[in-house]
């Protein structure tokens, strides 16, 4: 039984926060206090931070994970090995020439051993045609003023096929004359070719690149692009906010807002992207935030009664303590806080305030989880919740009686 503050750590895990997966991986990787030691979940756990981005996430899986935990769900972790052997960690090199001498899958009549690896190991694995000082020549030309472009062009191409995942994705860029941000750039060599660039920025992607992955929405919704797919766009930009790209955590907030109306919970989607965009800066997502959850009020009705709980009120009417906590703590009108169904209005990062149901005069809103303490707070409170039965508390009138008759009417003034 996980205890406390594993319990943290796992629902921040849950609700889509990297340093929480990272956390919890580890906590499986070496065993924890409550938690058992548990490699293919430590896997799980590392490779859903990894796909965010976590450097140290696929680190810990190429040093760490054995072949015989990782071949089941090679087709999770292999992409992580590939980046911890790019990272020069041993461990992650000694895999992949495993899966060298293993098949996956059986190979067709006269298929080659390597042919039958899964694509991203392919790529990995050393072209023995490209000269293995391709990728610093590259990386040298590129970063005199006065290259030579031709030169430049030729080696960006052998870094490419060798599997250097920079060139791969400056490759892609350059044939679709783009930069990282989708905007187009003016170039007297040669023309568009984005399909080509499709395929370079795909095997940049699946090495770990967002901005390959942000570039592929961006081709995909070209009006010019014969494959034009705006399903297509969403998907690659999910990918790429998903591996921490933060125009693309943007560009997901924004869009699961504007179609909230096709699905209620497109509000709360929206709010998770906008945190994340947020949290790396971006004042236009700060700005959407406010917008959609407004900072609540400097004081609430429940702050005067806070001091006034007494322990026989704690102990004997704990729900009725933790709603009133809980108006405090997210300025909750009193309808709000006494009919609030807690467990479900818990998504992680915010809170689904909505008692529509029990009160048709409000109206349903979402409140931000800020900072770790409110976190921290509102997951004791949960708990409490999760322990009983809140069919005892009975409608909203009998809630609102025990509430004046536990607290008495000089502290009904106070509030």
């Amino acid at each position: 039984m996980a205890n406390r503050d594993e319990l943290v750590i796992i629902r921040g895990a849950r609700s889509g926060d990297a340093a929480a997966q990272l956390a919890l991986g580890k906590l499986y990787l070496f065993g924890g206090a409550s938690l058992p030691q548990n490699m293919p979940t430590a896997l799980h756990w590392l490779c859903r931070a990894a796909t965010q981005g976590v450097a140290e996430a696929w680190q810990l899986i190429g040093a760490n994970i054995p072949f015989e935990v990782a071949q089941p769900a090679r087709a999770q972790a292999l992409e992580w090995f590939v980046r911890a052997a790019q990272d020069g960690i041993p461990a992650a090199v000694r895999v992949l020439a495993q899966l060298r001498r293993v098949d996956p899958a059986p190979a067709a009549a006269g298929q080659s051993r390597q042919a039958a690896l899964p694509a991203a190991a392919q790529r990995a694995l050393p072209n023995p045609e490209v000269p293995a000082s391709a990728p610093e020549a590259w990386r040298a030309l590129e970063a005199e003023q006065d290259a030579d472009q031709q030169e430049l062009l030729r080696l960006r191409a052998l870094a490419a096929q060798g599997g250097d995942r920079d060139a791969q994705l400056a490759l892609g860029l350059h044939l679709a004359r783009m930069n990282s941000e989708g905007d187009r750039v003016e170039s007297s060599s040669g023309t568009v070719n984005f399909k080509r660039a499709l395929r370079w920025l795909a095997q940049a992607g699946e090495q770990g690149l967002a901005d390959a992955w942000f570039a592929m929405s961006r081709i995909y919704i070209r009006p010019e692009f014969s494959q034009r797919s705006a399903s297509e766009a969403q998907a690659c930009l999910e990918r790429a906010a998903d591996m921490g790209h933060s125009g693309a955590q943007l560009e997901c907030g924004i869009h699961a807002w504007r179609a909230r109306r096709g699905a209620e919970d497109n509000d709360v989607r929206a709010v998770f992207w906008l945190q994340k965009a947020a949290a790396q800066g971006s004042a236009e997502a700060l700005q959407a935030l406010e917008r959609i959850a407004p900072a609540p009020p400097p004081t609430s009705w429940a702050d005067p009664l806070l001091p006034l709980l007494t322990r026989e009120i704690l102990s004997s009417q704990p729900l009725l303590a933790a709603r009133i906590e809980l108006a405090a703590l997210f300025r909750l009108t009193r309808a709000e806080a006494l009919l609030l169904d807690v467990k479900s209005a818990d998504q992680g990062h915010c809170l689904v305030v909505d008692i529509r149901a029990s009160y048709g005069r409000s109206k349903r809103r979402l409140v931000l989880v800020r900072t770790a303490a409110e976190r921290q707070k509102l997951d004791r409170i949960v708990r409490l919740f999760e322990q009983v039965d809140t069919d005892v508390e009975g409608n909203y009138r009998q809630r609102l009686y025990r509430l004046k008759s536990w607290l008495g009417a000089d502290m009904m003034a106070a509030a």
